[in-house]
């Protein structure tokens, strides 16, 4: 029996992935930045055991469905594969957040399992390495390895082997990200789902791409300056990019609820009238993010709470990346 938990962080894509190169491979057609979120946490175990018959799998305290159990397992599989033995193993999974809600839960998910897994098998991969497996599975999975501000390219048709790459760590730059939920409850489409139907019926898809790396390159540099607004511009743009494409999809993807334009509102009054440096974006799901200096998050996360709509509030710090709690 070996035995390995591991901590994970969510991420928040600053510049957004929707879209991919190779479906097989789980490869985004586009770049994408991030920011991993300290408040934002997954904690999973891995368990191989000689005992066990098949592999279990438990989520948040209870028996995963068998769609969420094949993604595990493709997992494990490969970890048993590169571990050239054939045990099945025990995996519980906790998110401290909401699940399958557009806060990126699979992002620290399966960074989580990727991790954990290797590490119990007792495979001596680096970070690169767990990246490439874990985007596999979730390719924003891929940046929750590392801490700080993060890097997933572009992948092209048959590259198995991508990962992300850290740009800055944690310490960087003293940015907080301001969530505001905005329903409950998982989302109607799924990222995949939709990205599909996207590619496949969106008039703006090909736009989309092509606009997509510009963006991101605006990110990384604003990143490299310290320059929130250049930055956060380009984050929005973004943002809003990508969501058009999805709405624009046959039949529309629409993962706005009224208080996402509330909080949106909310975010650019402070910016536009009373002169806060603060940013807006979101993944795929109802839920806003509010990019800001630290010296604002207060202001920032006041004004969100008292947003008509908006359940409630919470702040995170950049992360770190996967930590491992035990190892037996």
């Amino acid at each position: 029996m070996s035995r390995c938990k591991v901590r994970a962080h969510a991420n928040i894509a600053l510049s957004k992935y929707w879209g991919k190169s190779d479906l097989a491979l789980n490869l985004p057609a586009v770049p994408s930045v991030s920011m991993t979120l300290d408040g934002l946490v997954t904690e999973t175990e891995v368990r191989f055991d000689t005992r066990l018959r098949t592999d279990r799998v438990f989520l948040d305290g209870r028996r995963a469905s068998a769609a969420e159990r094949q993604r595990v397992v493709e997992v494990l599989d490969q970890v048993r594969s590169a571990a050239g033995h054939l045990q099945r193993a025990e995996v519980r999974s906790a998110n401290h957040f909401p699940t399958a809600a557009g806060l990126a839960s699979s992002a620290s998910g399966f960074a989580a399992l990727a991790a954990a897994a290797t590490r119990a098998a007792e495979l001596d991969w680096d970070d690169k390495r767990v990246s490439a497996l874990a985007r596999q599975a979730s390719a924003s999975a891929a940046r929750s390895v590392f801490g700080g501000f993060v890097e997933l390219p572009a992948g092209k048709p048959g590259q198995a082997s991508l990962a992300a790459r850290p740009l800055h760590d944690e310490r960087y730059w003293d940015l907080r990200i301001v969530v505001a939920e905005t329903a409950k409850g998982p989302k109607k489409v799924g990222s995949t789902a939709g990205m599909e139907r996207s590619r496949r019926t969106s008039p703006y898809y090909e736009a989309w791409v092509a606009a997509a790396p510009k963006l991101s390159a605006q990110v990384k540099r604003g990143l490299k300056l310290r320059d929130l607004p250049l930055l956060g511009a380009a984050m929005e743009q973004s943002t809003l990019a990508f969501h058009a494409c999805a709405m624009a999809s046959a039949p529309g993807i629409l993962y706005f609820q009224p208080a996402t334009l509330a909080a949106l509102a909310t975010v650019r009054d402070l910016r536009d009238r009373r002169g806060v440096e603060v940013f807006a974006t979101m993944d795929a799901g109802p839920h806003v993010k509010a990019l800001c200096h630290v010296d604002d998050v207060g202001r920032v996360r006041r004004a969100l709470t008292r947003t008509e709509g908006v359940i409630a509030t919470g702040v995170s710090a950049p992360g770190p990346g996967v930590e491992i709690l035990e190892w037996d």
